[in-house]
């Protein structure tokens, strides 16, 4: 894949996220989204590992100040991106992974978007999973507790399983392999 460009620094971006996130809850996540995405860019697109991550850190931008709004979640963040210099393919990675809220948005069709936008919901399913373990680590964390926790609809709610299920298809694998995938990335980064 050609090189991709932000348009900006990960510590512009960094700076970028944090003068719109307050809470630690979106803060973490914004991180947990970079070094996710980070990792499948080593074993798919090393050349644009930074790029990956950028995209990861920003892709909930603006959800904090406009949750309330969710058709309209990464149209706001387009906006500042823009301001702090971020490139148009920046703007558009990020936006692809809410087209299912908003079909004017684009689709996700690069490789690097179809995982942000199957792997961004899952590993806030895993991290709430996660927290409910007795070590309170992804390390021991096996793809046979995420399925239990992903089948029961009252876990962690909020985390919509259909996009995780199309996200899986848009990136050709099975929903297994996304759960394995997505938990040795979140593993190769826990502390």
């Amino acid at each position: 894949m050609a090189g991709l460009s932000a348009g900006m620094t990960r510590d512009e971006a960094y700076a970028l996220m944090r003068a719109h996130n307050e809470d630690d809850f979106h803060i973490e996540h914004a991180e947990t989204v970079e070094q996710t995405m980070r990792y499948f860019a080593r074993e798919f697109d090393p050349d644009n590992e930074e790029f990956w991550g950028i995209v990861g850190l920003l892709h909930d931008l603006d959800w904090e100040e406009h949750a309330d709004d969710p058709a309209n979640h990464t149209v706001y963040a387009a906006e500042l991106i823009r301001e702090k210099g971020g490139s148009d393919e920046l703007v558009r990675a990020i936006q692809s992974h809410n087209h299912d809220f908003n079909e004017a948005l684009p689709a996700p069709e690069l490789f690097m978007e179809k995982v942000l936008f199957a792997s961004e919901e899952l590993t806030g399913l895993i991290g709430a999973a996660v927290l409910m373990r007795p070590s309170k680590s992804v390390q021991d964390f096996t793809v046979k507790s995420l399925k239990k926790k992903f089948k029961d609809k009252r876990f962690a709610a909020g985390v919509n399983r259909d996009v995780v299920r199309r996200g899986a298809e848009l990136c050709g694998w099975e929903l297994e392999e996304l759960f394995e995938r997505t938990i040795a990335a979140m593993q190769s980064f826990a502390a």
